[in-house]
Parts: C-alpha cells; sequence; structure tokens
C-alpha cells in the first residue's frame, strides 16, 4: 500500500534510538450497493480509512512501533476510533499486543475468493472469531491480545492469544481464544492453513481452515480451492470455495467463486459471484454479482483509491 509521510521526526534523545516516523495510509470508496430483501435493496456506501501508524528503529536494528485506526463507516458503528496496538520487529519475528490481528484472520487465501468492491463472497469463513477490531471492542472493554509471526524466505507463521477481559470482568463463558495458522509460496503455489479455538471467547467454538493457490506462469491468472470447518456458531457447517482470477485486457480482471456450504437452514447449499476491477492508474473501478445461499442477489459497483 502506499503510504504518504505525516511526520518524520528525528530524535536524538539518547544512545540507541536512531529515528522515528509516523505513517498515515489507508483508502477512500464509494459505491452503490443492492442487497435484494433488504428494507432499502439498492444504498450509497461510503468509507474512509486513516491508519494512524508510528515507528522507530533502534540503532541495534530492532523496529517498534504502534497503529491505531480511524475510520468512518457510513455512520454506523464501525465509524470510531480502534484501540491501538504495539509491536516490535526483529530478524523476521514480530510480537505485538493489544488489539492484534489474530493468527485465524491473518492467515493468507481466507478472503481470496471476495470479488467486487466491497469485498465481499459467500465462501468466507461465516464462523465468530477475534480480528483486529476497526470498530471498538463493545462490552469487552479490556480484552487484550498478543501475537506472533515469523516469516523466512517463502514460509510465515503466527500464533495469537486473546483474553476477552484479562480483569475477568467479562460476561459469564467468555474463553480465551487461541489461533495458529501458516502460510507457504513455493513457484507458482501458495498453501494455508489455519486454526482457533474458541473463537471470539466462545467455549468449543473452534473452527478450521486449509487453502491452495495456483498462479499461472508469466501470469497474473489464477485458481485456488478453500475448504472451511465454520464451528458451532455458524452450524457446524463446512464450506468449500472453488474461485480463480483471469485478465482479460490489459489492467482489467474477471474474478469468479462457486462455492458450498451444508448450514441447515439455506434456501440452497450454492452460491457463486462474479466480479470486475479496472485499473485506472492511482485508483481502480470494480463492481460485482453475487446470489447467496437465500437466494437472494447482491451487488455493487463504484470506485476505490489508496493513499
Amino acid at each position: 500500500m502506499k503510504k504518504t509521510l505525516f511526520a518524520t521526526t528525528a530524535l536524538v534523545m539518547s544512545a540507541g534510538v536512531a529515528a522515528a516516523d509516523v505513517t498515515i495510509s489507508g483508502y477512500g470508496r464509494a459505491a452503490i450497493d443492492y442487497q435484494e430483501g433488504r428494507t432499502e435493496e439498492a444504498q450509497i456506501d461510503t468509507r474512509v480509512r486513516f491508519n494512524i501508524d508510528g515507528s522507530t528503529t533502534t540503532d541495534q536494528g530492532v523496529d517498534f512501533g504502534a497503529r491505531v485506526r480511524l475510520q468512518y463507516d457510513d455512520g454506523n458503528s464501525n465509524s470510531t476510533t480502534s484501540p491501538g496496538y504495539v509491536y516490535v520487529t526483529s530478524g523476521g519475528l514480530t510480537v505485538s499486543m493489544g488489539n492484534v490481528g489474530t493468527a485465524f484472520d491473518s492467515v493468507g487465501l481466507l478472503y481470496e475468493s471476495e470479488v467486487g468492491l466491497i469485498s465481499r463472497s459467500y465462501g468466507n469463513t461465516q464462523g465468530s472469531f477475534y480480528a483486529f477490531s476497526t470498530g471498538g471492542y463493545g462490552v469487552e472493554n479490556d480484552r487484550m491480545g498478543v501475537a506472533a509471526e515469523y516469516s523466512v524466505g517463502g514460509f510465515t507463521g503466527r500464533l495469537s492469544y486473546v483474553d476477552p477481559d484479562q480483569t475477568a470482568g467479562s460476561p459469564i463463558g467468555s474463553s480465551e481464544e487461541v489461533g495458529i495458522s501458516i502460510d507457504y509460496e513455493w513457484n507458482q503455489i501458495q498453501l494455508s492453513a489455519a486454526a482457533v479455538q474458541n473463537g471470539a471467547g466462545i467455549d468449543n467454538n473452534d473452527q478450521y481452515f486449509v487453502g491452495a493457490y495456483y498462479t499461472m506462469p508469466g501470469t497474473s491468472n489464477g485458481i485456488g480451492l478453500n475448504w472451511l470447518d465454520n464451528g458451532p456458531t455458524a452450524f457446524d457447517s463446512q464450506t468449500v470455495v472453488l474461485y480463480g482470477d483471469y485478465e482479460v485486457a490489459p489492467m482489467t480482471t474477471l474474478s469468479a467463486y462457486i462455492a458450498n456450504n451444508d448450514a441447515p437452514g439455506n434456501a440452497t447449499d450454492n452460491a457463486f459471484g462474479i466480479g470486475a476491477k479496472y485499473d485506472l492508474g492511482g485508483a481502480i473501478l470494480a463492481g460485482s454479482i453475487e446470489r447467496g445461499y437465500n437466494e437472494n442477489i447482491r451487488s455493487d459497483m463504484g470506485i476505490k483509491f489508496n493513499f
């Protein structure tokens, strides 16, 4: 992501601190969002996100940093300042504490079947688990997470632990969430796997994920296959999704998926979607159309730019 430098300050406070940076990055988007069966089926969707990152590097080459996020999201509960997290990075290992990105939510390929500007897919995981919280914690006012990520070559491994309330004041039944995930890239093949225990602090809400993606040599075209065990918060259902991307013309990419989910309340076990993105050079024009497990249609079209 292209980052805009907000302020750069050289610190000469003590030996061992070399320099500090504060950067702002994020994106803006505007789209028409249509969902069949909703009270107002066609709505205007807007989002503005600012990630504020502060970092410093010691003379020994160790990086320290912190992040908070500001986001406006159509006036709903996500229009807020996020809880923050701090991290330290050295030699391929990053350890973070606070409002961390969890191992399960951060695994590669988990969301790769998404299409359109708003980036959605019925092939996504449907279970409940913790992730970096843009909209705050709600009743879990003292949630604390710890995450570790290590990368070497084509391998990345992650571990995470989240205590819903480290002062033991959270609702009865809340449990600590523990997650693990790995990614491995070799030539044109990417493999991902993840597991989470007590997802979202719910006792025995365990979930699993395995995914694979193949990129055709010399192109950005590829095909992927994901399997998900969504856990008891999603009726112990399983999801299998086949998806792919194809560049049909310069700067124009089509993406599509077909997903199968066996939850008992589905009107149909099969969902599908197709989307297109056109690179405007500094922004993208994108749209999609999908049919869900309730047999309703949803679609979007609009523009997005990163900064």
